[in-house]
């Protein structure tokens, strides 16, 4: 291991952050390969992305599993680990949705700020020569600038696809219009970008979690009428001191990066078609704003299920973390064609006949379902991950079918 180098040494951005490789990728390499790679899965890839064996067609979607930004935080965490392999290192919380990828970086002695991985470690307790990590979804505004204020060493693997929303909705509160976010108010991102409106002054938000959410407000928008009941009903999803009468007079949409991309445009065009309506073309077009800030990766994953669905499979598995926003809604769009099933590693194939999974519904538990593989043969079983999904829970989702000699 390399000695701790001086801090001027290293490869601060212009704010102060660590946002660029140490230049250690070689030395991680093995480490992500057995941590991650899967070579089933890769032999997969190079066939078409079909596989064959007995009564079983396995047939992968053509984009699935991790993506630049998460390949890039876990990068920078493995080379934030060998680079100071004599210093605290913390995280603020879980580094992707991936159990896999967050319990192996507390194997590594990570610790955890927050979260389900987090064991009474406070940041109270950081030092100036301890190092902390910023996660793939970005933090808020707020605990960034208490790490800056305690000057501890700060590397930031933020996506930039999250970044961009961040830039579109400064802007939206510096130009003086309300954001309205597509998103989970409580979603490690969409907290992030709040704090990024509110920062400025005057900055105003409203989160909406779907399209019966966004109806309730281009309702108000449309009629000007229930402006309590939206106050009352919008409790944590809008920022403080909040008013609907007075905060909706121009309008930005954003959203959280990892949502249904067909129903963040569906609801920017709500939003716009409810504000012309009651003030007319010209009134909308001056006080309306709306940029696509879905990210690349996760549309091509949902374009990709899209695509797979013209002549779906006889069932659907979807691998990723149970807490993924982006894989929950690649299970969203796969149920509406066939039978679907999320899980989070191959463990949940209990057998043939039973399977433990998560239903479609957003906040619904685990249930075990029986007869889940129809009797048919062959069988044409679908599959796909969500982008914090590891190409080794891929294949060990293989591995186990392939025992089961189908």
């Amino acid at each position: 291991m390399p000695p701790t180098p001086p801090t001027d040494t290293l490869p601060y951005a212009k704010d102060g952050l660590i946002r660029r490789s140490f230049g250690l990728k070689s030395e991680i390499m093995e480490d992500l390969d057995t941590d991650y790679h899967s070579a089933i899965t890769t032999r997969i890839r190079e066939n078409g992305n079909r596989w064959e064996m007995g009564g079983l067609r396995l047939r992968l979607a053509a984009e699935f599993g991790f993506c630049y930004g998460v390949d890039k935080a876990i990068d920078l965490s493995y080379e934030t680990r060998r680079r100071f392999p004599d210093k605290r290192l913390y995280l603020t919380g879980e580094i992707i949705h991936n159990q896999r990828v967050n319990r192996r970086l507390l194997e590594m002695d990570y610790r955890f700020l927050s979260g389900q991985y987090a064991k009474g470690s406070e940041i109270d307790e950081i030092r100036p020569e301890d190092v902390v990590v910023l996660p793939a979804f970005g933090v808020e505004t707020g605990l960034l600038q208490r790490l800056r204020d305690i000057g501890c060493i700060i590397v930031d693997t933020t996506c930039g696809s999250v970044m961009h929303v961040w830039k579109r909705v400064e802007r939206y509160a510096r130009e003086g219009f309300t954001s309205v976010i597509h998103g989970k108010w409580f979603h490690e991102e969409t907290i992030a970008t709040c704090s990024h409106v509110t920062q400025h002054e005057g900055g105003r938000y409203l989160v909406v979690l779907d399209k019966e959410e966004a109806r309730q407000v281009c309702d108000f928008l449309r009629n000007g009428q229930g402006a309590q009941g939206l106050q009352e009903k919008f409790t944590k999803e809008i920022s403080e001191g909040f008013d609907f009468t007075r905060d909706l007079e121009k309008i930005g949409v954003a959203n959280q990066t990892t949502m249904l991309s067909s129903e963040s445009l569906e609801i920017g065009a709500m939003v716009r078609e409810a504000m012309a309506e009651r003030r007319g073309e010209a009134y909308a077009a001056e006080n309306f704003r709306s940029f696509d800030t879905i990210c690349h990766a996760t549309q091509d994953r949902q374009d990709a299920v899209l695509e797979m669905m013209r002549e779906p499979p006889d069932v659907m598995i979807v691998v990723g973390g149970l807490n993924s926003s982006n894989t929950g809604h690649l299970c969203e769009i796969a149920s509406q064609h066939c039978p679907t099933y999320y899980i989070d590693d191959a463990s949940r194939l209990l057998s043939p006949r039973e399977i433990m999974h998560k239903p479609p519904e957003a906040d619904a538990a685990m249930v075990t379902s029986s007869d889940w593989l129809p009797e048919c043969r062959p069988i044409e079983i679908g599959l796909t991950a969500g982008a914090s999904t590891p190409n080794k829970l891929i294949g060990e989702v293989v591995e186990r079918l392939a025992q089961w000699e189908l």
